[in-house]
């Protein structure tokens, strides 16, 4: 575990650090005055005809400029707007069967929109076994920054051992709507996430469901398990590399990452590696990451930075009340997030049904790794550990 203790300070489960570099004094200049007009406008609220008075003057004098700022802004929403349509189409363009050599289909699979609490629209999947007796369902919420295609083999594995599998892409992530790599609330993920299990429990009667969750998704998935609603849809929870211990580079930036996040939510920090660390052993799988254009590899901005930092420390407060099963599954060279919050976590659930492994000099995408299948499989025994003791629950009730 000593690799851990010499883990780099990180935000995400991707290729971005919060790393603040603030070059210019430009931008120092921009933050200072937009706190200081916050601040105005929180002790000196004006009267309404005052208000309009100011506004009437400001349209007569600055009215181009007004004009100007207003285009600005619809050239940068319909730019957004033709991003999503760009990165849905190549969602969509992935082709997530499964064909053996004579072209016999092995699963079923397909894509569709799911409308989030926001109305948001969310790009999903799904794949189910071409034959036999589903055993469970598994919903995979994939880590900051990536996407559920990249899922594809790991659903493969599970539909190969009778597991139905569904994947939803984040707000800003994969085919979904929104800035890419923009995240202006983890609890609103936390909560399509909610309403999505809530979904696919009501299209599959009876069928044990489990959520998956990998890094920064490992810690939506932490959190929406907490409350009670979702917990009782649950027979447990995977978490795999988990966001449970983010830290900032320097205090610096954990001071003013929330005004920030309020004044200027979709800055983007600076990360100084910025062709991504190393999160898998296997140079193929890394090739395959970071030149996938529905990953996003910008900096991160602001907001979803903060929100990482927020959501981490509340999860860090709460260990103790964690009451659902769970698998936790962290490499011990992992330099994105802690492998020991994960023993923390462990240790401090009250979770009467709960295991962790961790494997030694493993890098942070697990699913990704050399040894992805041999991981997998651990993920299956335990899925269908869990399933079997709550079959001997229900028999001795009989």
């Amino acid at each position: 575990m000593s690799a851990a203790g010499e883990m780099e300070p990180l935000t995400s489960g991707a290729s971005n650090r919060i790393i603040p570099i603030l070059k210019t004094l430009r931008i120092l200049l921009i933050f200072i005055q937009s706190v200081i007009l916050y601040l105005l406008l929180l002790l000196f609220p004006r009267r309404q005809k005052f208000q309009t008075a100011i506004a009437a003057v400001d349209d007569a004098a600055a009215g181009p400029q007004s004009l100007a700022q207003t285009s600005r802004r619809k050239s940068l929403w319909r730019r957004e707007e033709e991003d999503t349509l760009r990165r849905r189409y190549l969602a969509e363009d992935l082709n997530m069967g499964f064909e053996t050599g004579d072209g016999e289909v092995q699963c079923r699979w397909s894509t569709s929109l799911f409308f989030g609490v926001r109305r948001s629209a969310l790009f999903c999947r799904s794949w189910f076994p071409a034959t036999g007796e589903l055993k469970g369902i598994l919903i995979i919420i994939h880590g900051l920054n990536e996407h559920s295609g990249r899922y594809a083999q790991f659903a493969k594995q599970l539909t190969s051992c009778n597991f139905g599998v569904y994947a939803m892409d984040w707000i800003g992530h994969g085919g979904s709507d929104g800035l890419h790599g923009y995240v202006p609330s983890l609890d609103h993920v936390v909560a399509d996430t909610g309403a999505f299990l809530e979904k696919i429990k009501s299209e599959n009667p009876g069928v044990p469901c489990f959520l998956f969750g990998h890094s920064t998704g490992g810690a939506v998935v932490l959190k929406a398990a907490s409350y009670p609603r979702i917990e009782e849809m649950l027979e447990g929870i995977v978490l795999t590399s988990p966001a449970l211990r983010v830290k900032p580079a320097h205090p610096i930036v954990g001071a003013i990452a929330p005004l920030f996040s309020l004044v200027a939510p979709k800055l983007q920090f600076k990360g100084a590696n910025k062709k991504g660390i190393p999160v898998s052993r296997d140079p193929a799988a890394l090739l395959a990451k970071y030149s996938d254009p529905l990953v996003y590899t910008g900096p991160i901005r602001a907001r979803t930075g903060h929100e990482i930092l927020r959501i981490t420390s509340y999860l860090m407060r709460n260990f103790k009340s964690v009451t659902v099963p769970f698998f936790v599954l962290h490499g011990t060279a992992d330099k994105v997030t802690d492998p020991i919050a994960s023993q923390d976590l462990y240790n401090e659930a009250s979770s009467e049904f709960k295991d962790i492994k961790l494997y030694e000099g493993f890098l942070h995408d697990l699913l990704f790794e050399p040894e992805r299948e041999e991981i997998g499989q651990d993920i299956i025994n335990w899925i269908e550990k869990r399933l079997g003791t709550v079959a001997e629950k229900i028999d001795h009730i009989w």
